[in-house]
Order: structure tokens, then sequence, then C-alpha cells
């Protein structure tokens, strides 16, 4: 019979599998897509889109290889393009499972409770290592599907690991000082930081091995972590963003303490930048040797800002002192001379 002939069935099997793989897909698009479309999130539309592309492609593959052990080819030509088409249809899925792993990683991290597992600061780490096991699962599979043996790599990479222990120590320090950043979690990304080593910036991205900032220069510092977790670190942006700005300013003895006091909280309420609540505060700190020596004390939302909120307070204090005949002092000596020295 016709039916008997492996081409033909070989053929049939192609068809087949395009037939289903054309109707899973129709499946997707008129069903699950609309179905999806009628819930809240968008989280299930994606996974979806995600799947939908790989299970088609999926179909088609497995009908070929299907087809070709209709086929009376070469053992070794059966061989390689089966474990060619496998390789292909792993490559396919471990894309798509790091795709919807991170998508649900992602929606768990942006709610707000404080009892999600998955919460925000620990969202790089669960990426991460994410992303390390789908990569270690699919080349174990990717060796057993090219009939490599595992056991024999396994033991080798034991030795490898020693050997590679010692040449990497650095490496391994940036990894764990990344661990120990992301589970302390002492920022997260765009908070303003400053280092004890003098670096400023904003955090832009947080890796198992460094963590980048972009100064107000808009240059670029990627720091190992293994530095960072050895480092004192001042975050301005946390436990909330508003920040304390710190003015100080000197005038002459004689002055109207009171006076002063009223001028420097003037000058802040009529600053953009600072905030109504807390109210800025003025305080007469010491006797310096030259200057009764006060502070203004005041709040602005974003801490990025206070090198351009304090020159705006130092500018707006010195003209108004000018106007105000408030004279701020600088050191200076006197000098009394008690007799001069009799001529011969």
């Amino acid at each position: 019979m016709i039916l008997e002939n492996p081409y033909i069935q070989a053929l049939l099997i192609l068809l087949l599998s395009l037939g289903l793989a054309k109707g899973t897909d129709l499946l997707f698009t008129k069903g699950l897509v609309r179905l999806a479309a009628r819930t809240r999130t968008a989280i299930d539309d994606r996974i979806i889109a995600t799947l939908r592309w790989p299970i088609f492609y999926s179909l088609i593959l497995g009908g070929f290889s299907a087809a070709l052990g209709r086929l009376h080819i070469p053992q070794a030509a059966g061989f390689y393009s089966v474990g060619l088409i496998k390789t292909v249809v792993l490559l396919i899925w471990s894309w798509a499972g790091l795709r919807i792993s991170l998508l649900l990683i992602a929606g768990l991290s942006s709610r707000t409770r404080r009892r999600e597992l998955v919460q925000k600061r620990f969202k790089p780490l669960f990426e991460n290592l994410i992303k390390i096991t789908i990569f270690s699962i699919a080349l174990i599979i990717l060796l057993s599907i090219w009939r490599i043996r595992v056991t024999a790599l396994l033991a080798s990479a034991g030795v490898m690991g020693l050997i590679i222990g010692f040449a990497a120590r650095d490496i391994l320090a940036n990894f764990f000082g990344g661990l120990f950043v992301l589970v302390d979690s002492p920022y997260k990304e765009g908070d303003y930081i400053v280092l004890d080593s003098g670096d400023r910036g904003i955090v832009m991205d947080i890796g198992l091995r460094s963590t980048k900032i972009k100064t107000k220069d808009d240059i670029e510092i990627t720091i190992p972590n293994a530095q960072i977790a050895n480092s004192k670190i001042i975050n301005e942006s946390g436990p909330q963003e508003r920040t304390r700005v710190r003015a100080h300013v000197g005038v002459a003895y004689g002055s109207d303490v009171d006076r002063v006091k009223a001028v420097l909280t003037e000058i802040a309420e009529g600053n953009e930048h600072v905030c109504e609540s807390p109210e800025p505060r003025v305080r007469f700190r010491e006797f310096g040797d030259f200057s009764l020596n006060f502070e203004l004390l005041c709040w602005i939302e974003d801490p990025i800002k206070r090198g351009l909120v304090l020159d705006e307070l130092n500018t707006a204090i010195y003209k108004r002192f000018a106007q105000e005949k408030i004279e701020i002092p600088f050191p200076q000596h006197d000098l009394y001379i008690k007799e001069f020295p009799k001529e011969e």
C-alpha cells in the first residue's frame, strides 16, 4: 500500500505536525489571548505571548524528528540530525523559561506588601539565581543529548574548580560580596549613595560581581562588590528620599542675633527646593574667634540636589546680608606697637 511507503509516512507526519502547530496557534490567538486580556494583570498576557512561539516551533520540529525516524537514513546522520533538532528545541525553551521566570519575579516584586517573598530589594538576587539555574540545567540536558558523559566532566570540574578557585579569588570575593549586598540591602537601584572612598552617585545596576553608579558628571563607575562589602556606605536616599541641607555662616560680633535668624529663615522659605515640613530652622552654634557662628538647617526632597540647593542658599545669604548691612567677618589680627625703637 502507498501508506506503507516511509517517505509518504514522513510527509504525513510533517503535515500533521504543521496542522497541529497551526491549530495550537489559533487556540492561543483566539482563545487564551482574549481570555488573558480580561484579567487585571498584564503578566498572564506576556506569559501566553511568550509560550505561543516555543510551542508552535516545538510541534513543527517534533514532526521533523518523527519524520526522520521513518526514513532509512544512516545512523550517524540520524543521530546528528535529531540531536540538532533537540538542541534547537532546548534553546527555545530555555529562552522561554528564562523570560517567564523573570516576568514572574518582576510581577511578584512589584507588590508593596512587606511580607512578600520576592521583595523588590531581592529582585536582582532572584534574577541572577534563575539565570544560573536555567543555564546549568540546559547545559546538563545538552550534554545528555549529545551523549557526553556528565560524570567524567563533573569529576574533572571538581579538580578544575579548586585550581580556578585559587586563581579567581577576586571574582569569588566579588560574587559573595554581591550576595551580601543583595541580602543586606544597604541600597537599591535609584538610590544616591556615598562611599568612604569618595565615590558618589545614583545606583544604576546591582550585579553579582559589581555595582554601577552614575555620578553628577554623567560618568558611570563600576565598583567591585568586594570593595563595597567592606566600605562604609552612606545612603542619602534611604529610608526616605528626603535629606537635610546644612548651611554654615558667621556674622560679626555686635550683630542682631534675632534679625540674623529671621533673615536666614526667610531665605530658606523662599527657596523652591526646600520642604515646607519640617520647617527650616536656624541654630546659633558657637562664639567663634572672629564671628558668631550660625547654622541653617532645611530639608529637600531629592538628595542629588544637595549641591545645587547649598549654592542657591549661600548666594542668597551673601546678597541678603549685604542688603541688611549684616557683616560677614573674615579672620584678621590687630597688631599693636607698644613703642618704636629709639634712633641711634
